[in-house]
């Protein structure tokens, strides 16, 4: 399986494609890619019988497709845990490692470093780590765009990106703040939220606030 192939399911596993339909758009904004290379290789995986493909609807994964997620997203995770807390890592520098990483690791390898980091169920970015069976929560899939105006809500996670944890890290939002949520400004404009934790109010960007999962 190609590396592009193993990123589409890891996102479409991320943004709740094993419950729900995943819109073109979300996986096209979340990997930040054409959403005509979305087409192609969600109609390759669903000729593969890794997913199920909606027109108009969406695509979900197959029961194929998510343990082949599971066990992608747990390797991943496990070594962006491993990076941070025993190597001292920043948090958007860890991604690309654990990328070549999790290719290179065996079930015996993932949980010695499991039983290591003391069977962490969630990576320091806030994503569900699935255990050596299988057995995780699930995650929040709403995402900071979609929450009404009005309404307090809880950061859950983010989006595995170097650029986003960057600018999050400048903005000083970090999981578990809780946000009220002032307004939306239209036609693709940011997110404007009142960070009750911090009191602080932020200016969150159209494309950020569809990396940000609250609940």
């Amino acid at each position: 399986m190609t590396p592009m192939k193993e990123d589409y399911l890891k996102i479409i596993f991320e943004l709740g494609g094993k419950q729900k339909k995943v819109s073109n758009k979300q996986i096209a904004i979340s990997l930040n890619i054409a959403a005509g290379s979305v087409t192609e290789m969600v109609n390759k995986m669903a000729a593969e019988g890794l997913a199920e493909h909606t027109p108009y609807a969406g695509i979900s994964l197959t029961s194929k497709g998510i343990r082949l997620a599971e066990d992608l997203v747990r390797k991943h995770r496990i070594w962006e845990d491993f990076l941070v807390e025993k190597l001292g890592y920043e948090l958007p520098d860890v991604h690309d490692e654990a990328e070549v990483l999790e290719h290179v690791t065996s079930p015996k390898l993932v949980n010695a470093l499991d039983d290591m980091l003391g069977h962490p169920t969630h990576c320091p970015h806030g994503g569900v780590i699935p255990d050596r069976f299988g057995h995780y929560h699930e995650d929040s899939h709403t995402v900071l765009n979609d929450a009404k105006d009005g309404s307090v809500v809880t950061v859950d996670r983010f989006i595995d990106n170097h650029d986003l944890l960057t600018y999050l890290g400048d903005l000083k939002l970090d999981i578990g703040d809780q946000l009220k949520i002032e307004k939306h400004d239209p036609f693709e404009g940011p997110v404007t939220v009142r960070n009750l934790t911090d009191d602080a109010e932020l200016i969150v960007s159209y494309k950020a606030a569809h990396y940000i999962f609250v609940k």
